[in-house]
C-alpha cells in the first residue's frame, strides 16, 4: 500500500500549505514507508508516501508526464497495465515500468473516460496544469481507501486515511467507490447489468467457467518485484486463494512464466488464540498444497491491548469489522517482521456466493441476489476496509483476487440458484465444487466460520465480557446523548466508540460509518426473512439458530 494526500481549489495562500501537506501525509507513512514524494505549485499540491512493490528503483511518486503538465499520485496496482499499455500503441514514452503510469497515457487519449479500462484496486489524484483541472478515481469497490474534506477556507482535501485529515479539516467524508469527481462533481463509472436479478435469473452455471476466472485472477494479482505471501485462514475462500497461488509460484508472472520466480516458495500465515479451529484447519491446507506455513498466535490480552490501535488504524467502530481486524492486526506485523510486502487474502467470496449463515434463511433467489448486490455495495465500509488498513498499518499491501474485476462479473452473472443454500447444498457449494480437488475434503466442505470466530470463539465471548465490565448500564442507557448518530445498542459497540471518539472527533468523521442492525453480517433487509433473526444483535455466525454448528 501507498498512501496519497492533495490539497486542490486552494483558496487561501498556498505556500504554508505545502509544509502542512508534509505534515499531513507523515500521518500516513505506515502505509507506504519506502519513499517520499510531493508536487506542489500555487494551484495543487499533491504528496505520496510509498510502498514500493513494483519497479521499486524507478516508481516513486508523484509521476509527471513527458511535457510535466501532468501530476499523477496513485495507491493501488494496476493488474491489466501491460494490455493497457498494448491498446495504446507506441504513442506514448512511459518513463518508468510502473503500472500506475499508464493512467497518465490513458488520461491524454481519453480524457475522464477511461476509468472502467481498468482492472485493479486505486485511489488516485491526477492533476492537469494545462487545464487548471483535477481527476480524482476510486476502484469499483472500494478496495483502496479514500476520504475527502474542506477547511475552513473552502480548500479541498484529499487522503487515504482520514486521520491525515482531522488537524486540518472541518469537515470529511468517504470518497465513493466506483467513481470519480472533476471540479463538477461526482460522477459514477461502475455499473453492470447484474445489479438487475432480471439480467441473471435465467443463465447457466459453469463450474469450469468459475473456476479459470478466478484462476485468472490470481495469476494477474501476482505481479510483484517484492516477496509476497497468503494469508490462509483454513476456511474455504483462503484456502482456495492459497491453492490457485501455489500453482503459479515458482514462475514469474511479470514475464509470463518464462523464468523462475525471484521467491519460489509460497509463504502462508494463519492467526488465531492457542487450540483456534483456524489454526488447525490452516495447517492442513498448507500440508496439502506444499506452502511454508507460519501459525501466529496471540493471547486474549494480546488483542486487547491492540484494541485503540486497531480503532485509529482501521478509522471505524463496526463491531464486526474491530473484532475481525485485531487478529489481523497482530498477525500484519509478525508478516512484515519476515521482509513480507504483499499477501493475497481471500475477502469478498462471502459477498459473491451467499456464504454468511444467514443466507440459508433466504426465501427465494431475487432475494437471495438481492442480498449480494446489497452486500458488495456495501463491502467498501466493512472487508475492504479491514483488510486494506490492517494490513497498511504495518506497511503491507494486501490483495483480493475474489473482488477482481473481471471475476466479480462472472460470479455475480451465474444465476443466483445454482448459489442458494437449500435442498441439503452447504453454503458456497458452487465454489466448494470448483475447487474441492486442490484441498483436503475436510476443508473443502468445512462450514462457514467468520474469521472473527475462527480465531477462537473465547475471543468475541471475552470481548463481551470485557465491554460489560468496563461500560456501566446508566452509560448505555443513555448512550443517544453522547452519541446521537448511530447510537451504540451493546456495551460492546459502546466501548469502541469511545475510543473512535477520542481519535477522530469531528461529527462527520462518524457518519462515515455504517450503521443498522445486523447477524451474522448481514444487512438490516435480510432480518426480514425469517422470524429467528429478528430481535437480535449479534455480528457472530453462531448468532444464526438451527444453522451454525455452535449457535447459541
Amino acid at each position: 500500500m501507498c498512501s496519497i494526500f492533495a490539497i486542490l481549489d486552494i483558496q487561501s495562500d498556498a505556500t504554508p500549505l505545502r509544509q502542512v501537506a508534509l505534515e499531513m501525509s507523515k500521518l500516513l507513512r505506515h502505509r507506504g514507508p519506502d519513499w517520499s514524494g510531493i508536487y506542489s505549485s500555487d494551484k495543487a499540491i499533491l504528496a505520496h508516501e510509498r510502498l514500493a512493490i513494483v519497479d521499486i528503483e524507478h516508481g516513486a511518486q508523484p509521476l509527471l508526464s513527458t511535457d510535466e503538465t501532468l501530476i499523477l499520485a496513485v495507491n493501488g496496482e494496476i493488474y491489466n497495465h501491460k494490455e493497457l499499455k498494448a491498446e495504446l500503441g507506441d504513442k506514448y514514452s512511459y518513463q518508468t515500468n510502473s503500472d500506475c503510469e499508464v493512467i497518465l497515457a490513458l488520461y491524454q487519449e481519453y480524457g475522464i473516460d477511461f476509468l472502467d479500462k481498468l482492472n485493479g484496486i486505486f485511489a488516485f489524484v491526477l492533476y492537469d496544469k494545462t487545464k487548471d483541472s483535477y481527476l480524482i478515481g476510486r476502484d469499483h469497490m472500494g478496495i483502496i481507501p479514500l476520504y475527502t474534506g474542506h477547511d475552513s477556507k473552502g480548500n479541498f482535501y484529499i487522503a487515504s486515511e482520514m486521520k491525515a485529515l482531522m488537524p486540518v479539516c472541518k469537515t470529511v467524508e468517504e470518497f465513493k467507490p466506483g467513481h470519480y469527481v472533476t471540479a463538477e462533481g461526482y460522477q459514477q463509472y461502475y455499473q453492470r447489468d447484474w445489479q438487475d436479478f432480471s439480467a441473471v435469473q435465467d443463465n447457466e452455471a459453469s463450474v469450469d467457467e468459475l473456476r479459470e476466472a478466478l484462476e485468472a485472477a490470481v495469476k494477474r494479482q501476482l505481479m510483484s518485484d517484492v516477496p509476497y505471501g497468503v494469508l490462509l485462514s483454513g476456511g474455504l475462500d483462503s484456502s482456495v486463494i492459497s491453492a490457485i497461488t501455489q500453482t503459479y509460484a515458482k514462475r514469474r508472472i511479470e514475464d509470463d512464466g518464462a523464468s523462475d520466480a525471484w521467491w519460489p516458495q509460497l509463504h502462508s500465515f494463519a492467526v488465531g488464540l492457542e487450540g483456534a479451529p483456524d489454526l488447525a484447519a490452516a495447517q492442513k491446507v498448507a500440508d496439502a498444497i506444499g506452502t511454508i506455513h507460519h501459525e501466529i498466535t496471540f493471547t486474549f490480552q494480546d488483542g486487547l491491548d491492540a484494541i485503540k490501535d486497531v480503532i485509529y488504524h482501521l478509522e471505524t467502530y463496526d463491531v464486526t469489522t474491530i473484532r475481525a481486524a485485531t487478529p489481523m492486526y497482530l498477525m500484519a506485523r509478525k508478516i512484515k517482521a519476515m521482509g513480507i510486502k504483499m499477501v493475497l487474502s481471500g475477502e469478498g467470496a462471502d459477498e459473491l456466493f451467499g456464504g454468511y449463515l444467514y443466507f440459508h434463511k433466504a426465501p427465494n433467489a431475487q432475494a437471495f441476489h438481492e442480498e449480494l448486490v446489497r452486500k458488495l455495495d456495501k463491502l467498501h465500509l466493512f472487508d475492504c476496509l479491514r483488510a486494506n488498513k490492517a494490513m497498511a498499518a504495518w506497511g503491507l499491501e494486501a490483495r483480493v483476487p475474489f473482488l477482481d474485476k473481471e471475476f466479480i462479473d462472472t460470479a455475480m452473472r451465474i444465476n443466483p440458484e445454482a448459489k442458494m443454500s437449500k435442498d441439503g447444498r452447504i453454503e458456497k457449494h458452487i465454489l466448494r465444487t470448483a475447487f474441492e480437488h486442490k484441498l483436503p475434503k475436510e476443508v473443502a466442505w468445512r462450514q462457514k466460520e467468520q474469521f472473527s470466530d475462527g480465531v477462537g470463539y473465547s475471543w468475541i465471548d471475552g470481548l463481551k465480557d470485557h465491554a460489560a465490565q468496563e461500560v456501566d448500564d446508566l452509560q448505555l442507557a443513555n448512550a443517544k446523548f453522547r452519541f446521537p448518530y448511530n447510537t451504540p445498542e451493546t456495551k460492546e459497540a459502546y466501548f469502541y466508540r469511545c475510543f473512535f471518539e477520542a481519535h477522530f472527533p469531528l461529527p462527520s468523521a462518524a457518519e462515515t460509518v455504517p450503521g443498522g442492525k445486523s447477524v451474522a453480517c448481514s444487512t438490516p433487509e435480510a432480518l426480514a426473512w425469517d422470524e429467528s433473526l429478528q430481535g437480535i444483535i449479534d455480528p457472530s455466525g453462531r448468532a444464526v439458530q438451527s444453522v451454525h454448528e455452535s449457535a447459541y
